[in-house]
């Protein structure tokens, strides 16, 4: 059977978010689910994979969070698991931007459904952002899009206010998107505190618009990046067709993995100039450990010698 991969979200106030913790932990190893959920004094946030019956669990659990009740999910399924372990960590931003103050809870932008998004970028009155990494974008994004080429989001902030003239010049109107729709959601309360007015984002994410907009009506071009072991979704949310560098994280595409720079686990062409020997050869005993597990059928956990 595939597994139920469920995407979520929801900025809500958390005064003590450390004592919600050990119930979430103890739930999703009662039903076997994996993946990841980040929780803050804004909300939650995660991707995590199981059985449909576990998924449901947990999911019921969180809509009982303060809060939480319209918690926003975006599911998906996969052949095989997509996470290694269960992670349930306390962060102090559920999404990381680094601008104090800001209460997406109460202070967000308007959303926009997928249906309605079409005539929302196509109108000329409209700047239209995209608010993911650059290896992100790199892979697909709607057309017309402005990509602000950064590699995290807490760039966004100051690639905004260096921009901002530029952007909005003979615009009424900007509309933000993103993965699953939290980035964009804090982007909207970032430019609402900067004094834009009109500001929009998509409700549930670029997932939620391939996941229900007909393909030969839609305007999205490319493929979108996951976080997870499926590395890329087309329409319909069906697995795309990049794979995953394991030194550097980002997608590659099948020019990538001809390229004389890649060597699986090791380096892609991105990152090949970017580590030294020493680096590379600890990437190699690394990836020599995972197809050691593998052939033992065991899914290996390791730290990546970049995050060590």
């Amino acid at each position: 059977m595939p597994f139920t991969v469920a995407a979520l979200y929801r900025f809500a106030t958390f005064t003590a978010p450390e004592s919600l913790r050990a119930g979430l932990v103890d739930l999703c190893q009662a039903h076997g689910i994996k993946g990841t959920i980040l929780l803050a004094t804004e909300g939650v946030n995660g991707t995590i994979a199981g059985s449909e019956s576990g998924i449901a669990a947990v999911i019921a659990h969180i809509r009982t969070l303060p809060g939480c009740a319209d918690l926003d999910v975006k599911y998906s399924s996969a052949a095989d698991m997509p996470f290694y372990r269960m992670k349930v960590r306390i962060k102090k931003e559920i999404v990381t931007m680094g601008v104090p103050g800001l209460d997406p809870a109460h202070h967000a932008g308007t959303y926009v459904t997928p249906q309605d998004w079409n005539a929302l970028i196509a109108d000329p009155d409209t700047v239209v952002i995209d608010t993911r990494n650059d290896y992100e974008i790199g892979i697909g994004t709607f057309r017309g899009a402005v990509d602000p080429q950064t590699n995290h989001f807490g760039q966004f902030p100051d690639w905004f206010r260096g921009q901002r003239d530029g952007l909005l010049a003979g615009k009424t109107k900007v509309a933000m998107f993103c993965t699953g729709g939290i980035r964009c959601e804090k982007a909207t309360a970032f430019l609402k505190a900067e004094g834009v007015e009109q500001v929009y984002h998509l409700q549930g994410g670029i997932l939620r618009y391939l996941e229900t907009m007909p393909a030969e009506q839609s305007l999205w071009d490319g493929e979108c990046f996951v976080f997870d072991e499926r590395v890329s979704v087309g329409h319909g949310l069906t697995p795309g067709r990049f794979t995953l560098c394991r030194a550097c994280r980002v997608p590659l595409s099948d020019a990538d993995l001809a390229s004389p720079l890649y060597e699986e686990g090791v380096s892609c062409p991105g990152c090949h100039g970017l580590r030294d020997a020493a680096q590379r050869q600890a990437y190699a005993e690394r990836h020599k450990q995972v197809d050691l597990a593998r052939a033992r059928g065991l899914a290996h956990i390791g730290v990546n010698p970049k995050d060590a």
